[in-house]
């Protein structure tokens, strides 16, 4: 009897080690089965709000992503645009996101919103210009950014990059955000509803041309657009190179009948420094040999350059990129 029982104990003594190192085998397998970004059969990009060209480039390329890249499955999600998809590529929530120029460096470098936490990405791109859009109606009596003052103006979304170089401008005109204007946080697509109903009287907007919301706009109102060219010395000085002159054409919007020059911020396409070099390359492949599909949805595309594209200070290119730019000649 003793001789049995000891015999069942040493049996079950087995069979416990075992279901432990089965479980430790699990919890490893766990640990290591997460992916770089773009590792995995599913691609997530951060855009920005659905009334801007993020939304609609984005949803073009997923699109793109998806019927030519065996194996993927590419979604583009709305966010709150630039700072937004940095935060969400430093944490690896999105594997790739159009972010402006200032915004990445800003990340990159550990600098205002991210302060002491700076973001391990990397370009794949650059894709084309942003350009810091004012808009106010006829008859506001607003011609100017110091006009300004006083007035109900829209900056954007909070965590945007319209958001970011709205407050720049404002501070270089001599105005205090927070005092001098009654500052609204909206998106492009709400900013131009307060505009309709009165409760806005101007709103900042950082976008491609032209801007949905924007059209929509000038088709029932008699748009204008504010210079801000004039500010480029002042924001280059505090902020970088990543600035530049830049102007909106006349006819771009119903009833514009006149160039103005603005202040241009160029659009990046990111990703997290640690995505797979393979997918790296064939989204940026994608974004060259699919230009024209890619133009279909958003003309934006179509100023997308071989020669400047690999330009992305201060970011480093992916490697993937790289390899495609170089492969490319």
């Amino acid at each position: 009897m003793r001789k049995a029982a000891i015999t069942r104990l040493r049996r079950f003594g087995r069979m416990l080690l075992c279901v432990v190192i089965t479980l430790v085998l699990m919890a490893l397998l766990v640990a290591c089965s997460g992916e770089a970004p773009g590792g995995g059969n599913r691609i997530s990009i951060a855009t920005g709000g659905t009334g801007g060209v993020y939304f609609v480039y984005g949803g073009a390329l997923a699109d793109q992503i998806t019927q030519n890249v065996e194996g993927v499955e590419a979604t583009a999600e709305a966010t709150s645009a630039s700072v937004d998809n940095m935060q969400l590529i430093g944490d690896e929530s999105s594997d790739v996101a159009f972010s402006l120029a200032d915004t990445a460096a800003d990340a990159v470098e550990g600098r205002e919103q991210f302060e002491g936490e700076p973001i391990s990405a990397q370009g794949l791109a650059r894709l084309y210009v942003n350009y810091t859009q004012i808009v106010t109606v006829a008859g506001s009596g607003i011609e100017s950014v110091e006009d300004l003052r006083g007035r109900s103006v829209s900056v954007g979304s909070p965590g945007s990059g319209t958001e970011i170089i709205a407050l720049r401008v404002l501070r270089a005109a001599g105005l205090d955000p927070d005092a001098d204007i009654d500052r609204q946080q909206l998106g492009v697509d709400e900013s131009v509803d307060a505009v309709r109903d009165g409760t806005v009287e101007a709103f900042f907007w950082s976008g491609g041309l032209p801007t949905g919301a924007v059209t929509d706009l000038a088709t029932t109102d008699q748009i204008v657009l504010l210079p801000t060219i004039e500010y480029l010395d002042s924001l280059r000085n505090q902020y970088g190179e990543v600035y530049q002159e830049a102007t909106i054409p006349a006819g771009t919007y119903e009833g514009f009948d006149q160039d103005v020059a603005v202040i241009g911020v160029p659009n990046y396409l990111v990703v997290n420094e640690s995505m797979d070099e393979e997918m790296a390359f064939q989204i940026t492949q994608l974004l060259f040999e699919q230009q024209e599909a890619l133009a279909e949805a958003h003309p934006e595309a179509r100023n997308l350059d071989i020669t400047s594209a690999p330009q992305v200070p201060p970011l480093d290119l992916h490697p993937g990129a790289r390899r495609y730019y170089d492969e490319a000649g």
